[in-house]
This record gives structure tokens, C-alpha cells and sequence, in this order.
């Protein structure tokens, strides 16, 4: 038994498979749209893809399907609201104590 990569009309990997089956000469049947040649593990691929000419496996992955996959921002913690509204509250205090002092100056 060898193991063989199954890959689709895109050439696009699709899973491992066993090959069994012999020819009379004791060589493996390798089926269509499969090779044997191993996807690398590092780097790993999001999509990889075989090109057939060239014999070696390739991303086909674009940027904006890889960017889709990283987790989305968590919403900020009720520490950093708190944070933010202190700093708006400061700054706004700031102001008036400041506006304060100009009006009783005048």
C-alpha cells in the first residue's frame, strides 16, 4: 500500500487516500487526479493545489480568503469601556475647570 494526495478539477487538494491496487508488473495504479507527492506540512497551505506540469503543490489560497479565516476582534472588555469613559470624562472635566477659570478672570 502507498499512499496518494486526491486532488479536484481545480486541482485543488482534496484528501489522502490508499492505493492497493497493482498493474502485472507489481506497480501501483496510481487513480486520476491523484499524485503522490505529499503536500508540504511546513508551511502549512490554507488551499493547496498541485500543478500537474510543474509536479509540486502550490497555495491557491487569495489574501481575502485568508484573511476571512483569522478570528474577528473580540468587542473591548468592561475594563477598557471603563478606561475610555474616565479618559472622556477627565478630558471633558479638564474643559469646564479650564473654561471656569477664563470666566472668572474676565
Amino acid at each position: 500500500m502507498i499512499q496518494a494526495y486526491e486532488y479536484n478539477q481545480q486541482n485543488e487538494l482534496i484528501r489522502p487516500i490508499e492505493v492497493f491496487e497493482r498493474d502485472d508488473e507489481g506497480n501501483y495504479i496510481i487513480p486520476e487526479q491523484c499524485t503522490t507527492i505529499a503536500p508540504p506540512n511546513n508551511p502549512s497551505f490554507y488551499k493547496a493545489a498541485f500543478d500537474v506540469k510543474k509536479q509540486q503543490w502550490y497555495e491557491s489560497a487569495t489574501q481575502e480568503y485568508i484573511d476571512s479565516l483569522k478570528p474577528a476582534l473580540l468587542p473591548p472588555s468592561d475594563i477598557e469601556l471603563l478606561k475610555k469613559q474616565n479618559a472622556f470624562l477627565s478630558k471633558q472635566l479638564t474643559q469646564l475647570l479650564a473654561m471656569q477659570k477664563v470666566g472668572a478672570s474676565d
